[in-house]
Protein backbone atom coordinates (compact mmCIF):
# COMPACT_ATOMS: atom_id res chain seq x y z
CA UNK A 1 0.00 0.00 0.00
CA UNK A 2 1.39 3.32 -1.06
CA UNK A 3 1.23 6.01 1.59
CA UNK A 4 -0.02 9.49 0.77
CA UNK A 5 2.70 11.06 2.87
CA UNK A 6 5.30 9.87 5.32
CA UNK A 7 5.39 11.97 8.46
CA UNK A 8 8.13 10.40 10.50
CA UNK A 9 8.37 13.38 12.80
CA UNK A 10 11.39 14.74 14.55
CA UNK A 11 10.77 15.34 18.23
CA UNK A 12 13.56 17.51 19.60
CA UNK A 13 14.23 16.68 23.20
CA UNK A 14 12.17 13.46 23.02
CA UNK A 15 14.36 10.68 21.63
CA UNK A 16 11.93 8.03 22.89
CA UNK A 17 8.95 9.50 21.02
CA UNK A 18 6.98 7.08 18.88
CA UNK A 19 6.21 9.71 16.23
CA UNK A 20 3.73 9.40 13.36
CA UNK A 21 4.92 7.01 10.68
CA UNK A 22 2.55 8.13 7.92
CA UNK A 23 -0.78 9.72 7.05
CA UNK A 24 -3.47 7.96 5.01
CA UNK A 25 -6.29 9.72 3.18
CA UNK A 26 -9.65 7.93 3.03
CA UNK A 27 -12.81 8.55 1.02
CA UNK A 28 -15.87 8.28 3.31
CA UNK A 29 -18.23 7.60 0.42
CA UNK A 30 -16.18 4.67 -0.79
CA UNK A 31 -16.01 3.07 2.69
CA UNK A 32 -18.94 4.34 4.81
CA UNK A 33 -18.47 1.95 7.79
CA UNK A 34 -15.25 0.77 9.43
CA UNK A 35 -14.14 -0.93 12.64
CA UNK A 36 -14.10 -4.67 13.36
CA UNK A 37 -15.86 -4.33 16.70
CA UNK A 38 -19.03 -4.09 14.60
CA UNK A 39 -18.18 -4.39 10.93
CA UNK A 40 -16.20 -6.59 8.60
CA UNK A 41 -14.14 -3.68 7.26
CA UNK A 42 -11.53 -1.52 8.91
CA UNK A 43 -8.88 0.96 7.84
CA UNK A 44 -6.26 -0.30 5.35
CA UNK A 45 -3.47 -0.65 7.90
CA UNK A 46 -0.36 -2.75 7.68
CA UNK A 47 0.80 -5.04 10.44
CA UNK A 48 1.72 -3.19 13.66
CA UNK A 49 0.03 0.06 12.57
CA UNK A 50 -2.29 1.81 15.04
CA UNK A 51 -4.75 4.71 14.73
CA UNK A 52 -5.36 6.64 17.98
CA UNK A 53 -8.89 7.98 18.57
CA UNK A 54 -10.34 9.95 21.52
CA UNK A 55 -14.05 10.48 22.33
CA UNK A 56 -16.25 12.87 24.34
CA UNK A 57 -14.12 16.06 24.45
CA UNK A 58 -13.16 18.70 24.58
CA UNK A 59 -12.91 18.90 28.34
CA UNK A 60 -10.11 21.44 28.95
CA UNK A 61 -8.60 19.93 32.09
CA UNK A 62 -7.91 16.48 30.65
CA UNK A 63 -8.08 17.17 26.92
CA UNK A 64 -5.20 19.64 27.21
CA UNK A 65 -3.10 17.06 29.05
CA UNK A 66 -3.81 14.50 26.33
CA UNK A 67 -2.68 17.04 23.71
CA UNK A 68 0.55 17.66 25.60
CA UNK A 69 1.33 13.93 25.80
CA UNK A 70 0.69 13.48 22.07
CA UNK A 71 2.85 16.52 21.26
CA UNK A 72 5.71 15.09 23.33
CA UNK A 73 5.54 11.93 21.18
CA UNK A 74 4.80 13.74 17.90
CA UNK A 75 1.81 11.43 17.55
CA UNK A 76 -1.32 12.46 15.65
CA UNK A 77 -4.83 11.27 16.52
CA UNK A 78 -8.52 11.69 15.64
CA UNK A 79 -10.83 13.38 18.16
CA UNK A 80 -14.59 12.68 18.07
CA UNK A 81 -16.12 15.72 19.81
CA UNK A 82 -19.52 16.18 21.42
CA UNK A 83 -21.38 19.24 20.15
CA UNK A 84 -22.38 20.40 23.60
CA UNK A 85 -18.75 20.20 24.74
CA UNK A 86 -17.71 22.21 21.68
CA UNK A 87 -20.25 24.89 22.57
CA UNK A 88 -18.82 25.09 26.10
CA UNK A 89 -15.17 25.11 24.99
CA UNK A 90 -14.72 26.28 21.39
CA UNK A 91 -11.10 27.13 22.17
CA UNK A 92 -10.47 23.48 22.96
CA UNK A 93 -11.82 22.47 19.54
CA UNK A 94 -9.52 24.87 17.75
CA UNK A 95 -6.57 23.80 19.86
CA UNK A 96 -7.00 20.21 18.69
CA UNK A 97 -7.11 21.33 15.06
CA UNK A 98 -4.13 23.66 15.43
CA UNK A 99 -2.05 20.79 16.87
CA UNK A 100 -2.51 18.94 13.58
CA UNK A 101 -5.04 16.36 14.75
CA UNK A 102 -8.25 15.39 12.93
CA UNK A 103 -11.47 16.83 14.38
CA UNK A 104 -14.58 14.64 13.94
CA UNK A 105 -18.03 14.55 15.60
CA UNK A 106 -19.78 12.47 18.26
CA UNK A 107 -23.40 13.81 18.20
CA UNK A 108 -24.73 16.85 20.08
CA UNK A 109 -25.66 15.48 23.51
CA UNK A 110 -24.07 12.01 23.61
CA UNK A 111 -27.32 9.98 24.09
CA UNK A 112 -26.56 6.62 25.66
CA UNK A 113 -29.22 4.53 23.91
CA UNK A 114 -29.15 6.15 20.51
CA UNK A 115 -30.13 2.93 18.76
CA UNK A 116 -33.47 3.04 20.62
CA UNK A 117 -34.26 6.66 19.77
CA UNK A 118 -36.68 7.57 16.97
CA UNK A 119 -34.76 7.97 13.75
CA UNK A 120 -35.68 11.64 13.46
CA UNK A 121 -34.20 12.29 16.90
CA UNK A 122 -31.00 10.47 15.91
CA UNK A 123 -30.74 12.53 12.74
CA UNK A 124 -31.16 15.69 14.79
CA UNK A 125 -28.38 14.61 17.19
CA UNK A 126 -25.99 14.01 14.32
CA UNK A 127 -26.74 17.24 12.47
CA UNK A 128 -26.66 19.43 15.56
CA UNK A 129 -23.33 17.93 16.64
CA UNK A 130 -21.80 18.74 13.27
CA UNK A 131 -23.23 22.28 13.41
CA UNK A 132 -21.78 22.93 16.89
CA UNK A 133 -18.29 21.74 16.00
CA UNK A 134 -18.43 23.68 12.75
CA UNK A 135 -19.32 26.83 14.65
CA UNK A 136 -16.38 26.33 17.03
CA UNK A 137 -13.91 25.67 14.21
CA UNK A 138 -15.16 28.20 11.75
CA UNK A 139 -15.03 25.45 9.11
CA UNK A 140 -16.48 22.00 8.59
CA UNK A 141 -14.95 19.12 10.60
CA UNK A 142 -13.87 15.87 9.00
CA UNK A 143 -16.82 13.80 7.76
CA UNK A 144 -16.08 11.14 10.36
CA UNK A 145 -18.80 10.15 12.87
CA UNK A 146 -18.80 7.85 15.88
CA UNK A 147 -22.09 6.93 17.60
CA UNK A 148 -22.02 7.15 21.43
CA UNK A 149 -21.50 3.72 22.92
CA UNK A 150 -21.31 2.39 19.34
CA UNK A 151 -25.11 1.97 19.55
CA UNK A 152 -25.79 2.02 15.83
CA UNK A 153 -28.76 0.75 13.83
CA UNK A 154 -29.61 0.43 10.14
CA UNK A 155 -31.42 3.74 9.99
CA UNK A 156 -28.45 5.62 11.46
CA UNK A 157 -26.03 3.94 9.07
CA UNK A 158 -28.19 4.77 6.03
CA UNK A 159 -28.58 8.40 7.12
CA UNK A 160 -24.84 8.81 7.73
CA UNK A 161 -24.05 7.36 4.32
CA UNK A 162 -26.55 9.70 2.65
CA UNK A 163 -24.72 12.65 4.24
CA UNK A 164 -21.32 11.44 3.06
CA UNK A 165 -20.21 10.56 6.61
CA UNK A 166 -17.90 7.71 7.44
CA UNK A 167 -19.22 5.82 10.48
CA UNK A 168 -16.34 4.79 12.74
CA UNK A 169 -16.49 1.93 15.16
CA UNK A 170 -13.17 0.62 16.56
CA UNK A 171 -10.99 -2.45 16.43
CA UNK A 172 -10.27 -2.66 20.17
CA UNK A 173 -10.98 -0.48 23.25
CA UNK A 174 -9.10 0.01 26.50
CA UNK A 175 -12.29 0.30 28.62
CA UNK A 176 -11.09 3.62 30.03
CA UNK A 177 -14.68 4.84 30.46
CA UNK A 178 -15.15 2.23 33.18
CA UNK A 179 -14.16 2.70 36.81
CA UNK A 180 -10.82 0.92 36.54
CA UNK A 181 -7.24 1.88 37.32
CA UNK A 182 -4.82 3.49 34.88
CA UNK A 183 -2.69 0.37 35.03
CA UNK A 184 -5.67 -1.71 33.95
CA UNK A 185 -6.28 0.66 31.04
CA UNK A 186 -2.68 0.11 29.94
CA UNK A 187 -2.95 -3.68 30.30
CA UNK A 188 -6.18 -3.92 28.28
CA UNK A 189 -4.85 -1.67 25.54
CA UNK A 190 -1.68 -3.72 25.07
CA UNK A 191 -3.32 -7.13 25.44
CA UNK A 192 -5.94 -6.36 22.82
CA UNK A 193 -3.42 -4.67 20.54
CA UNK A 194 -1.17 -7.73 20.68
CA UNK A 195 -4.14 -9.91 19.78
CA UNK A 196 -5.19 -7.74 16.82
CA UNK A 197 -1.65 -6.62 15.84
CA UNK A 198 -3.11 -3.52 14.18
CA UNK A 199 -6.22 -1.36 14.17
CA UNK A 200 -8.17 1.54 15.67
CA UNK A 201 -7.67 2.09 19.41
CA UNK A 202 -10.65 3.65 21.23
CA UNK A 203 -9.79 6.01 24.16
CA UNK A 204 -11.43 9.01 25.89
CA UNK A 205 -9.81 12.42 26.45
CA UNK A 206 -12.06 13.31 29.41
CA UNK A 207 -10.81 10.63 31.83
CA UNK A 208 -7.96 11.09 34.32
CA UNK A 209 -7.11 7.39 34.07
CA UNK A 210 -6.52 7.84 30.32
CA UNK A 211 -4.16 10.75 30.99
CA UNK A 212 -2.18 8.56 33.39
CA UNK A 213 -2.08 5.49 31.11
CA UNK A 214 -1.37 7.13 27.73
CA UNK A 215 2.40 7.84 28.16
CA UNK A 216 3.05 4.24 29.15
CA UNK A 217 0.93 2.93 26.26
CA UNK A 218 2.86 4.99 23.72
CA UNK A 219 6.26 3.97 25.12
CA UNK A 220 5.32 0.30 25.13
CA UNK A 221 3.91 0.49 21.63
CA UNK A 222 7.20 1.86 20.37
CA UNK A 223 9.17 -0.80 22.27
CA UNK A 224 7.11 -3.53 20.60
CA UNK A 225 7.53 -2.09 17.12
CA UNK A 226 4.13 -0.48 16.63
CA UNK A 227 3.70 2.66 14.51
CA UNK A 228 1.16 5.49 14.67
CA UNK A 229 -0.87 6.30 11.55
CA UNK A 230 -2.81 9.52 11.09
CA UNK A 231 -6.11 9.52 9.13
CA UNK A 232 -7.53 12.49 7.20
CA UNK A 233 -10.48 12.73 4.78
CA UNK A 234 -10.11 13.00 1.04
CA UNK A 235 -10.86 16.30 -0.69
CA UNK A 236 -10.74 17.57 -4.25
CA UNK A 237 -7.15 18.70 -3.70
CA UNK A 238 -6.15 15.65 -1.65
CA UNK A 239 -7.06 12.32 -3.29
CA UNK A 240 -7.49 9.11 -1.31
CA UNK A 241 -4.48 6.96 -0.62
CA UNK A 242 -4.41 4.11 -3.17
CA UNK A 243 -5.46 0.81 -1.64
CA UNK A 244 -6.84 -2.56 -2.66
CA UNK A 245 -10.23 -3.92 -1.47
CA UNK A 246 -8.67 -6.81 0.52
CA UNK A 247 -6.76 -4.28 2.64
CA UNK A 248 -10.07 -3.00 4.04
CA UNK A 249 -11.18 -6.46 5.11
CA UNK A 250 -10.75 -7.37 8.74
CA UNK A 251 -9.11 -10.70 7.86
CA UNK A 252 -8.21 -10.84 4.18
CA UNK A 253 -7.22 -14.19 2.70
CA UNK A 254 -3.44 -14.66 2.78
CA UNK A 255 -1.46 -14.88 -0.45
CA UNK A 256 -0.48 -18.45 0.32
CA UNK A 257 -4.09 -19.63 0.15
CA UNK A 258 -4.76 -20.96 -3.32
CA UNK A 259 -8.38 -19.80 -3.41
CA UNK A 260 -7.26 -16.21 -3.02
CA UNK A 261 -5.48 -16.35 -6.40
CA UNK A 262 -7.55 -18.77 -8.44
CA UNK A 263 -10.38 -17.39 -10.59
CA UNK A 264 -13.90 -17.89 -9.34
CA UNK A 265 -15.99 -20.71 -10.76
CA UNK A 266 -18.59 -19.32 -13.21
CA UNK A 267 -22.23 -19.59 -12.16
CA UNK A 268 -23.38 -21.12 -15.45
CA UNK A 269 -23.22 -24.62 -16.90
CA UNK A 270 -21.99 -25.59 -20.33
CA UNK A 271 -24.45 -27.66 -22.35
CA UNK A 272 -24.27 -29.49 -25.66
CA UNK A 273 -20.58 -30.24 -25.52
CA UNK A 274 -19.03 -33.54 -26.68
CA UNK A 275 -18.97 -36.36 -24.12
CA UNK A 276 -15.75 -36.89 -22.24
CA UNK A 277 -13.76 -40.03 -23.16
CA UNK A 278 -13.97 -42.98 -20.80
CA UNK A 279 -10.64 -44.61 -19.80
CA UNK A 280 -10.11 -48.03 -21.29
CA UNK A 281 -9.11 -51.08 -19.30
CA UNK A 282 -5.69 -50.99 -20.95
CA UNK A 283 -5.05 -47.52 -19.46
CA UNK A 284 -5.14 -48.85 -15.92
CA UNK A 285 -1.99 -49.53 -13.95
CA UNK A 286 -1.86 -53.32 -14.15
CA UNK A 287 -1.03 -56.03 -16.71
CA UNK A 288 -3.87 -57.49 -18.70
CA UNK A 289 -2.17 -60.85 -19.31
CA UNK A 290 -1.95 -63.82 -16.93
CA UNK A 291 -4.45 -62.28 -14.57
CA UNK A 292 -4.95 -65.55 -12.76
CA UNK A 293 -1.26 -66.22 -12.19
CA UNK A 294 0.33 -65.39 -8.81
CA UNK A 295 2.52 -62.28 -8.68
CA UNK A 296 5.36 -61.24 -6.41
CA UNK A 297 5.40 -58.12 -4.29
CA UNK A 298 2.42 -56.24 -3.02
CA UNK A 299 0.50 -56.40 -6.29
CA UNK A 300 -2.63 -58.56 -6.27
CA UNK A 301 -3.68 -60.09 -9.63
CA UNK A 302 -7.21 -59.52 -10.80
CA UNK A 303 -9.41 -62.60 -11.13
CA UNK A 304 -10.28 -63.56 -14.70
CA UNK A 305 -13.97 -63.29 -13.84
CA UNK A 306 -15.45 -60.86 -11.38
CA UNK A 307 -16.47 -62.63 -8.13
CA UNK A 308 -19.78 -60.84 -7.78
CA UNK A 309 -22.90 -62.46 -9.32
CA UNK A 310 -24.17 -61.45 -12.70
CA UNK A 311 -27.72 -60.35 -13.39
CA UNK A 312 -29.93 -63.16 -14.72
CA UNK A 313 -33.31 -63.01 -16.45
CA UNK A 314 -36.22 -64.78 -14.76
CA UNK A 315 -38.45 -67.10 -16.85
CA UNK A 316 -41.98 -65.94 -17.71
CA UNK A 317 -44.56 -66.22 -14.96
CA UNK A 318 -46.76 -68.66 -16.90
CA UNK A 319 -43.91 -71.19 -17.05
CA UNK A 320 -43.24 -71.28 -13.32
CA UNK A 321 -44.45 -74.43 -11.47
CA UNK A 322 -47.16 -73.87 -8.88
CA UNK A 323 -46.25 -74.68 -5.29
CA UNK A 324 -48.29 -77.57 -3.73
CA UNK A 325 -51.12 -76.57 -1.39
CA UNK A 326 -51.46 -78.35 2.00
CA UNK A 327 -53.91 -81.27 1.97
CA UNK A 328 -57.11 -81.25 4.03
CA UNK A 329 -56.04 -84.17 6.21
CA UNK A 330 -53.09 -82.14 7.53
CA UNK A 331 -55.47 -80.28 9.85
CA UNK A 332 -57.62 -83.32 10.83
CA UNK A 333 -57.63 -84.29 14.51
CA UNK A 334 -57.29 -88.02 15.22
CA UNK A 335 -60.45 -89.80 16.29
CA UNK A 336 -58.97 -90.99 19.57
CA UNK A 337 -58.07 -87.44 20.69
CA UNK A 338 -61.55 -86.18 19.83
CA UNK A 339 -63.23 -89.00 21.80
CA UNK A 340 -61.08 -88.33 24.86
CA UNK A 341 -61.87 -84.62 24.76
CA UNK A 342 -65.61 -85.28 24.51
CA UNK A 343 -65.48 -87.82 27.31
CA UNK A 344 -63.71 -85.35 29.60
CA UNK A 345 -66.43 -82.76 29.07
CA UNK A 346 -69.12 -85.40 29.67
CA UNK A 347 -67.89 -86.05 33.21
CA UNK A 348 -68.87 -82.56 34.30
CA UNK A 349 -72.67 -82.96 34.03
CA UNK A 350 -75.25 -81.45 31.71
CA UNK A 351 -73.27 -78.24 31.10
CA UNK A 352 -70.16 -80.19 30.20
CA UNK A 353 -72.24 -82.41 27.87
CA UNK A 354 -73.42 -79.34 26.03
CA UNK A 355 -69.84 -78.16 25.76
CA UNK A 356 -68.91 -81.57 24.35
CA UNK A 357 -71.56 -81.30 21.65
CA UNK A 358 -70.36 -77.75 20.83
CA UNK A 359 -66.72 -78.79 20.56
CA UNK A 360 -67.65 -81.72 18.33
CA UNK A 361 -69.53 -79.39 16.00
CA UNK A 362 -66.64 -76.94 15.82
CA UNK A 363 -64.18 -79.69 15.06
CA UNK A 364 -66.25 -80.89 12.13
CA UNK A 365 -67.23 -84.19 13.77
CA UNK A 366 -70.68 -85.57 14.28
CA UNK A 367 -72.58 -84.94 17.48
CA UNK A 368 -72.66 -87.87 19.77
CA UNK A 369 -75.44 -88.47 22.31
CA UNK A 370 -74.33 -87.49 25.78
CA UNK A 371 -74.20 -90.26 28.25
CA UNK A 372 -75.20 -90.08 31.87
CA UNK A 373 -72.77 -88.14 34.01
CA UNK A 374 -72.60 -90.98 36.49
CA UNK A 375 -71.65 -93.60 33.88
CA UNK A 376 -68.34 -92.84 32.17
CA UNK A 377 -67.87 -94.29 28.69
CA UNK A 378 -65.77 -97.38 28.40
CA UNK A 379 -62.19 -96.59 27.59
CA UNK A 380 -60.42 -98.28 24.76
CA UNK A 381 -57.00 -99.79 25.12
CA UNK A 382 -55.43 -96.77 23.42
CA UNK A 383 -57.22 -94.34 25.72
CA UNK A 384 -56.15 -96.30 28.77
CA UNK A 385 -52.59 -96.13 27.55
CA UNK A 386 -52.86 -92.36 27.09
CA UNK A 387 -54.14 -91.96 30.60
CA UNK A 388 -51.46 -94.17 32.08
CA UNK A 389 -48.37 -92.69 30.45
CA UNK A 390 -47.27 -90.12 27.93
CA UNK A 391 -45.70 -90.71 24.53
CA UNK A 392 -42.25 -90.95 26.08
CA UNK A 393 -43.25 -93.58 28.60
CA UNK A 394 -43.42 -91.23 31.59
CA UNK A 395 -46.37 -91.13 33.93
CA UNK A 396 -49.01 -88.63 32.91
CA UNK A 397 -49.64 -85.69 35.17
CA UNK A 398 -52.85 -85.79 37.19
CA UNK A 399 -55.70 -83.74 35.83
CA UNK A 400 -55.93 -80.26 37.30
CA UNK A 401 -59.45 -79.39 38.51
CA UNK A 402 -60.80 -76.05 37.24
CA UNK A 403 -63.84 -74.07 38.25
CA UNK A 404 -66.49 -73.68 35.54
CA UNK A 405 -69.87 -72.23 36.49
CA UNK A 406 -69.28 -73.15 40.10
CA UNK A 407 -68.53 -76.82 39.37
CA UNK A 408 -65.26 -78.66 39.17
CA UNK A 409 -64.37 -79.81 35.65
CA UNK A 410 -61.55 -82.30 35.07
CA UNK A 411 -59.67 -81.76 31.79
CA UNK A 412 -57.77 -84.86 30.82
CA UNK A 413 -54.28 -84.43 29.39
CA UNK A 414 -54.41 -85.11 25.65
CA UNK A 415 -51.59 -86.42 23.58
CA UNK A 416 -51.85 -86.63 19.83
CA UNK A 417 -51.02 -90.06 18.58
Amino acid sequence: MAAQAALAADCPGHPDAIGTSRTIVVDPRAHPIIGTMQYRKTLPLADHEVVLTFDDGPLPKYSNEILDILAAHCAKATFFMVGRQANDSPEGVRKVRNAGHTVATHTQNHPIGMDRLPLERSKQEIEQGIASVTAALGSAPAPFLRIPGLRRNDGIEEFAASKGLQLWSADFPADDWRDISANRVYELAMQRLEKKRKGILLLHDIQPRTVAALPRILREMKARGYRIVHVVPATAERPATPSEPPQWQSRPAPDLVATARWPKVPKFAFAGGPPLPVPAFSNLDWHTTNLGAPRRGRGVPLPPVAPWPRQTALPPANTLAALPAPAENVFRIPEGALVSLMASFARGGPVAQARSTEVSAKLGGKSRPARAATTPPPATAGQAALGAQGAGGAAAKPAVPAKRNGRSVHVAGLKKR
